[in-house]
């Protein structure tokens, strides 16, 4: 999947205006002041908001928003789980010394639904928003391909500001760079696959407690 420019019209004053109050101000305002309990809420907005600018900006192959399961790349989707697995175990002996993934029957009750709704009410609107929409509309904004994904992992780690953590900020930036690249190249369904897989490992191994909005403390 290549940036190409878009079939919009708008300047490009306009379109920066668009993302700094799409991807920075609102954010930043998010994490300084919404109610944590109501992130869902917010994400259900900005997914519609996000589908109505994907209209808008027009020239956009729907049918893309399936293509792409026949490239996924099961081997390195299987290193990446292993990957984000290790570094999440790591994370947590670091912080939490003598630390064991709690695999209870009671814990892995929850850990099924979570299975089943992240990847639909998280992963899919997150990808929906941060990478079609962004791609598609404000890619065209930058000189190089590199240049586009490093604002997308910017954006992409600035959005989980909320978490106030240095891990999130750093694992989210990570994060966005391979989703992004994973996307450029093989499409939606292979970005949502990993950030679903990478998302549901990350609660599965305990960081839960860095990523739950319900453990939101803000540092003020």
């Amino acid at each position: 999947m290549l940036i190409e420019p878009s079939g919009q019209q708008a300047s490009t004053a306009t379109l920066w205006t668009e993302l700094l109050v799409l991807f920075v101000a609102i954010p930043v305002a998010i994490a300084l002041f919404l109610d944590p309990n109501l992130m869902i809420g917010a994400l259900l907005v900005f997914s519609i908001l996000g589908l109505l600018l994907i209209w808008r900006t027009g020239n956009f192959r729907w049918h893309e928003m399936a293509w792409g399961w026949g490239k996924i790349r099961w081997g390195r989707t299987l290193a990446f789980t292993l990957l984000v697995a290790g570094v999440s175990l790591l994370v947590m002996r670091a912080t939490h010394p003598g630390f064991v993934p709690n695999l209870s029957p009671q814990r892995l009750g929850f850990l099924l639904m979570l299975w089943l709704l992240y990847p639909i009410f998280s992963a899919f609107p997150q990808e929906l928003i941060f990478r079609v929409l962004f791609f598609h509309r404000y890619a065209p904004l930058f000189p190089t391909r590199r240049a586009a994904r490093l604002m997308n992992a910017f954006i992409f780690s600035l959005a989980h500001l909320m978490y106030w953590s240095p891990v999130v900020a750093v694992m989210t930036f990570v994060g966005g760079w391979i989703f992004a690249d994973v996307y450029l190249k093989r499409g939606l369904p292979a970005a949502w696959l990993l950030h679903a897989i990478a998302g549901n490992v990350l609660f599965t191994m305990g960081m839960g407690e860095f990523f739950w909005s319900g453990n939101v403390v803000r540092p003020f």
